[in-house]
């Protein structure tokens, strides 16, 4: 069995691990279905097409059926209410798209597209990881990833694993410093979930790293000039869905507005200030005093994991997107239940836990991470009554 295995090729290996883990998870999920109770998305013990379509996947219907409002939703006292601005396009209208060509209906093509993109994005997981370390801890970097706590969202109706796909992509494309071809990737990537500006910081980063390291590792001028093209595509990229938001709607803060709507359940309506939200949600989370001490820890804990010796063997770029992608997410997220979902885009640091060797380990992680994915069905996609931790 064993050489047979190995007599596999790379990719092989690799969907074959991603299949794997897929039925796992469904078998969980169904578990959860059959013990789901009637909920403003599907009846009692809905199948799983249903039960994997709630949530956020309905606005994606919206969004793939309906397009965008112009006129944005208000309540009595004039704050704007959730709507479809929240949801970027390229997913919806892929799925509708596979649904015009095949007749599928909208759960069986919305799960199509997510699994589809899935396991595209376990493959470029592995083909970026081979670009730092060896076969096995890429290939058990790819069982992490395919096991992770919140690799569920990789089989709903959910952009979660379009995204990774686009990610890991373009962080291959960089390291490869393939930028021309870097530049349709980050565009695309912009408008299947908001990743865009924290791409942007990376590879303005990555240039300057580039540039002062020249002696030893030459930045011809053309590089130069297609990395900070690629640089100024995911900038404006990144800048651009909000004034889509904006013209369309008439209200250039339509988009901000519209994502500050979901977090006025926790903290009521307040402006987006960079870097404010964190400090908001630890508050509401733990109190002014044990919330700020949390949150300076966390910061530092996550700052030290950088230069830990096993996250180091990633290399500089890996390590300059963990930390773009943090940064981006402590100026404008709120934390609640749906902060393990937006971790996801730190996956590469999925390949420092796989380098250790010893066989105890892997298998205790491998464990760990798939009750792990029982808590995050548990506690934020089942539906209990009047649910305030969304996935």
């Amino acid at each position: 069995m064993i050489a047979r295995w190995t007599r596999l090729p790379w990719w092989a290996q690799v969907l074959l691990i991603f299949a794997a883990a897929r039925g796992v998870t469904t078998v969980i999920m169904m578990g959860f279905a059959r013990g789901q109770l009637m909920n403003a998305w599907t009846g009692a013990s809905p199948d799983y097409g249903a039960f994997a379509t709630m949530w956020d996947s309905r606005w994606y219907n919206i969004v793939a059926f309906s397009g965008y409002p112009t006129v944005l939703p208000l309540s009595a006292e004039g704050h704007v209410q959730q709507n479809a601005w929240a949801f970027m396009p390229v997913y919806p209208f892929t799925v509708r798209g596979l649904m015009t060509v095949t007749g599928l209906e909208w759960n069986a093509a919305s799960l199509v597209i997510a699994i589809a993109f899935g396991f595209g994005a376990a493959l470029m997981f592995y083909k970026l990881m081979r670009r730092v370390q060896g076969h096995g801890s890429s290939l058990f970097a790819v069982v992490l990833f395919s096991v992770a706590p919140a690799s569920p969202v990789l089989q709903v109706g959910y952009a979660e694993s379009m995204q990774l796909f686009f990610i890991a992509l373009a962080l291959y494309l960089t390291l490869e410093r393939r930028y021309v071809a870097l530049i349709p990737v980050v565009i695309v990537m912009s408008f299947v979930r908001p990743t865009g500006l924290a791409f942007a910081l990376f590879l303005g980063l990555h240039v300057v790293y580039r540039w002062f390291t020249r002696r030893r590792d030459p930045f011809p001028p053309r590089q130069i000039a297609a990395a900070v093209g690629a640089t100024l595509a995911s900038l404006v990229a990144g800048f651009a869905w909000p004034a889509i938001a904006g013209i369309a709607t008439g209200d250039i803060h339509s988009y901000t507005q519209t994502e500050l709507s979901w977090r006025a359940d926790y903290i009521g309506y307040q402006e987006l200030l960079p870097f404010t939200p964190w400090i908001q949600g630890f508050h509401w989370w733990f109190g002014p005093v044990y919330g700020t001490i949390f949150l300076i820890a966390l910061v530092l804990a996550f700052a030290l994991i950088l230069f830990t010796p096993l996250v180091k063997r990633l290399g500089v770029d890996l390590r300059l997107w963990l930390a773009s992608y943090a940064l981006y997410l402590l100026a404008v997220f709120f934390p609640q239940s749906s902060t393990f979902r937006l971790l996801a885009p730190m996956f590469p640091l999925l390949g420092a836990l796989a380098i250790p060797k010893n066989k105890v380990y892997r298998v205790a992680l491998v464990v760990l991470s798939v009750a792990g994915q029982w808590v995050w069905l548990e506690w934020c996609w089942r539906v209990n009554g009047a649910d305030w931790t969304p996935p």
